[in-house]
């Protein structure tokens, strides 16, 4: 029972619907405000819809036939929330989910406080908004219903859609949906049990499904406009470069070409199709100069490496003593682990809708952070953000780089200048080399032993441009080893950097998991039994210590079932066994990947992966994103590798950038902790975990321990 939380400010209810239709508008994550957005661009045929609808911006709408549409607030990047998140919504109401429609809402910051796609979080931070929104509604049309047979609403229930009463008595919701919109809000409601759940835990189809595999206009790509050009753009090919000047005279002769523009250090060429701006693109003739210096990875190995050697200038967690730990021990354990600059590579390359005008702005197409592209806009055009309209599509990927948003700045700006409407779109060369990287980053690890136990350790970063997110100081082993001390350090670059999915843990966990595996070698002691003893040691300080984030009892029921399923130490010596836990974005994961030798090539045959996630919304969904997460994990640890020459990357597109390919993907079973603590995410949290665990099987395999990412730079035996 939910009691005095749900307050009128979070929820409105419009009288008088025509048609006779119930309209209740929430937030998906905080409170609801009545706003007004365009109607539903698209509709299930199947359905016969409401005469009319009622506009909003995030909200449930049901019409006198008892047909619900659901308002999508977040960015749809392929994490399956515009189906997830409905499911919340759907069950609480207890809607046949046949009968609900899902649409994508459009940006608007009165009515939401958090429209983004990042961090795995909108599951999460969405759960008890949701929830109570579908409660609500549910119990207005049991009021409702309950008043017209002139029985307590207590002796009703509602099953699909249906209300039922007393003696069987059934209406619709459509029926009621007018009498429940002259009432008052509850202020009192009463959430289902989880064990009463009909659709959350249920497998449900994407949403979208059907207009993706037949290739409707979902995507920013398929954007098309009246009027509409099409902009591709020429940038200094490296970094640290800027424009001086250009001859564009063969360019503007090509047929469809309309106009050529210079902006900042860019330049635009606008034509009548994609390939006509892509082909002029190269006859354009630009003469940059040097403005900053440019750099190397050669050069940033060299600093990231002296900056490991330093004293540390910052600790972000430093329990207990450690120097006296490391004077005392019997041995110390120091490794360090590298890893590379990484490009995004989404599949749909960066594109943006904008059309400036006197009169307003409108944005549209595919961007994991809607109201930072606003507000962006609106001071490189020197507008009010009112006069700025964003509206979302499916985005092919997002993975961090579609946070920035550097390509809606360049599509308002281009239309700004042209006084057109103008879609951008990047080529894959653009996209690779124009892009936003994961940050080169060394770490240092050493582990002081004393009497066969783990009592002290030291964990420092070194990266580019950035500095490890404090909380992850708090993360596994924090609170497992009594002196501990994690420390940053990082080397400022004008190569443009910034997140990557699941950022900071998609290295840190293998450079992690790897070294506690060679720890448990040394001290002769099995890899689970070493995790499993070390988070034993953390349960009481983790009750006492609010910093530290993870659960010890949650991550080792997750080393338990995966150790279990995949018969950890059982498989004979043909196959080789590395495990790796790792909690991040509020999830724990545990994996075991399996490796064999092929025609003489180590391979990776098959993972286990045991997640705790809390409630699990939509498994097929949900076994989708760790498959995606796993595989992402091990090709970016075992084949991605990029780096930059006097500021020009080394990678244009994928003849020069190796990816894993579908045959060296490994099958994967996925395995849920039954839980019935709220949700988390799960976009990001597979894929730390996957790098440790495939390095651990590999040495097992081959005896050879890696410490560099990419792997199979370090090797020739990979093939």
């Amino acid at each position: 029972m939910d009691k005095g939380n749900m307050k009128r400010r979070e929820f409105f209810k419009i009288s008088s619907v025509a048609g006779g239709g119930l309209l209740l508008g929430f937030s998906w994550m905080t409170s609801c405000k009545q706003a007004k957005v365009k109607a539903p661009a698209a509709v299930a045929e199947a359905l016969e819809m409401p005469k009319q609808w009622y506009e909003m911006n995030a909200y449930l709408k049901i019409g006198e036939n008892g047909v619900v549409t659901i308002y999508s607030q977040n960015p749809e990047i392929g994490q399956n929330v515009k189906t997830s998140m409905p499911m919340i919504v759907a069950e609480e109401l207890d809607v046949d989910w046949k009968n609900v429609l899902v649409e994508q809402a459009g940006l608007n910051s009165k009515a939401f406080e958090r429209q983004v796609a990042g961090g795995s979080q909108s599951i999460r931070q969405g759960w008890e908004t949701l929830r109570k929104a579908g409660a609500t509604a549910r119990q207005m049309l049991i009021t409702a219903a309950a008043s017209q047979w002139e029985v307590d609403p207590k002796d009703c229930y509602t099953e699909n859609g249906l209300i039922i009463g007393p003696e069987q008595k059934r209406l619709s919701y459509g029926d009621v949906a007018s009498a429940a919109a002259e009432l008052e809000v509850p202020e009192e409601v009463q959430l289902k049990d989880p064990k009463d759940f009909k659709i959350i835990g249920q497998g449900k189809g994407n949403v979208d499904i059907d207009g993706i595999i037949t290739g409707k206009p979902l995507f920013g790509l398929d954007t098309k406009r009246e009027g509409m050009l099409y902009a591709c753009v020429v940038r200094p090919p490296a970094f640290g470069q800027k424009l001086d000047s250009f001859e564009d005279s063969e360019a503007r002769k090509l047929t469809g070409v309309k106009d050529v523009i210079r902006f900042g250090d860019k330049i635009a060429v606008l034509a009548d199709s994609t390939y006509s701006a892509m082909k002029a693109c190269r006859f354009i003739e630009p003469k940059y100069e040097q403005d900053k210096p440019a750099e190397s990875s050669i050069d940033h190995d060299k600093e990231l490496k002296a900056l490991l050697e330093k004293p540390a200038t910052e600790h972000k967690r430093n329990d207990g003593n450690t120097d006296k730990a490391f004077k005392e021990a019997d041995q110390v354990v120091t490794r360090v682990y590298e890893a590379p600059f990484l490009p995004h590579n989404c599949l749909e390359p960066m594109n943006f809708f904008a059309d400036a005008t006197g009169e307003k702005v409108i944005m549209h197409g595919p961007i994991q952070t809607p109201a930072w592209a606003r507000s962006r806009a609106a001071k490189i055009l020197e507008r009010d953000e009112s006069e700025i309209e964003v509206s979302m599509t499916r985005m092919g990927g997002g993975f961090g780089r579609r946070l920035y948003g550097d390509f809606s700045d360049e599509a308002v700006e281009i239309s700004s200048l042209a006084k057109a409407p103008v879609q951008l779109v990047f080529s894959r060369e653009d996209d690779m080399t124009a892009g936003t990287y994961r940050p080169a980053s060394k770490y240092k690890l050493e582990a002081a032993i004393k009497d066969d136990k783990i009592v002290g350790y030291r964990m420092r970063e070194a990266a580019i441009n950035r500095n490890m997110f404090d909380a992850i100081a708090h993360f596994f082993p924090a609170g497992a080893i009594p002196n501990l001390q994690v420390s940053v350090m990082k080397h400022d670059s004008n190569i443009s950097t910034g997140a990557w999915r699941a950022p900071y843990t998609n290295f840190l966990a293998f450079a992690e998991q790897s070294f506690f595996d060679e720890l448990a070698e040394i001290m002769e002691v099995d890899e689970v039994q070493l995790r499993m003893d070390l988070l034993e040691q953390a349960k009481e300080p983790a009750e006492k210590d609010e910093k530290i984030e993870y659960s010890p009892a949650r991550m080792q029921d997750c080393i338990r079932l995966v150790a279990d399923k995949a018969g950890w130490g059982k498989k004979g010596a043909s196959v080789h066994q590395g495990i790796s836990a790792y909690y991040s974005h509020n999830t724990h994961v545990a994996e075991v990947a399996e490796v064999e030798i092929l025609d003489g090539v180590p391979t990776v045959k098959k993972v286990y992966c045991a997640v705790d996630c809390g409630i699990v919304i939509n498994p097929k969904g949900a076994i989708n994103q760790i498959e995606g997460g796993i595989i992402d994990g091990i090709g970016h640890a075992m084949y991605g590798d990029f780096s930059f020459d006097k500021g020009k990357p080394s990678a244009s597109n994928f003849h020069s950038y190796r990816l894993i390919r579908n045959q060296e993907a490994p099958d994967i079973e996925v395995y849920f902790v039954k839980s019935n603590i709220a949700p988390t995410g799960l976009g990001e949290p597979s894929l730390p975990p996957a790098g440790g665990a495939v390095a651990n099987a590999l040495y097992k395999a081959t005896g050879k321990r890696f410490y560099k990412q990419p792997f199979v730079k370090e090797t020739s035996i990979l093939g």
